[in-house]
């Protein structure tokens, strides 16, 4: 089981650094925290795995006073997802013709929902971002939906002002995520991820 969960853990960790590099080639929109991370990686110049990395951290340290503890999942996606979306941009091209841009758009939301199925299923801890939403709730008291709407409404007006992409793609991923893990958790939930996975909101924010 523990082979099956680091095997399950690190191609999803793979996977949802992939799906990033496939919303930005198609596009139309990420998702709100992409749409920060590419934000920053316009006004920075650094790459956008790069950034993803520094900003997993820097929400990590917002961890300590809400007294969440990171698991080891938590660590792998924070570095993982970053030099998965840098090697992802590197290797799929920019699409152009909106048929295209539409099946790269639709590719990308199914990969992410599967990637997200299988890090949260391994059941090794949640993602800063996460962890962030679901501490907040618990400290404050506030509802996970409110803790996660307060903190993807602030992400994107900042990526937006930023520069960040915001599109289509940013709306279908907010109304087809959720439903399309909900579905899918079922199945990659493993072993000892079970309890875990059963306390994870069914987010894709890593």
């Amino acid at each position: 089981m523990m082979t099956r969960r680091l095997v399950q853990l690190f191609t999803g960790l793979a996977m949802y650094g992939i799906s990033l590099a496939m919303f930005i080639r198609a596009g139309l929109g990420l998702d709100p925290w992409d749409v920060f991370h590419q934000g920053l990686a316009n006004r920075t110049g650094l790459s956008i795995g790069v950034v993803v990395i520094a900003v997993s951290f820097l929400v990590l340290l917002l961890w300590i006073p809400l007294r969440q503890m990171p698991g080891f999942g938590t660590l792998c996606n924070a570095i993982l997802v970053g030099v998965f979306a840098d090697i992802g941009l590197a290797l799929i091209p920019t699409v152009s013709p909106l048929p295209g841009q539409i099946s790269l758009l639709a590719g990308a939301v199914l990969v992410n929902a599967v990637a997200s199925a299988c890090y949260i299923g391994a059941g090794f801890g949640p993602g800063a971002r996460d962890g962030l939403m679901t501490g907040l709730a618990r400290r404050t008291g506030w509802t996970v939906r409110f803790s996660r709407t307060l903190i993807e409404v602030t992400v994107l007006a900042a990526g937006w002002l930023l520069g960040g992409s915001v599109g289509v793609g940013t709306v279908v991923y907010a109304l087809a995520i959720g439903p399309l893990v909900h579905l899918l958790l079922p199945r990659f939930v493993v072993g000892a991820g079970k309890a875990s996975a059963a306390k994870e909101p069914t987010t894709a924010n890593c």
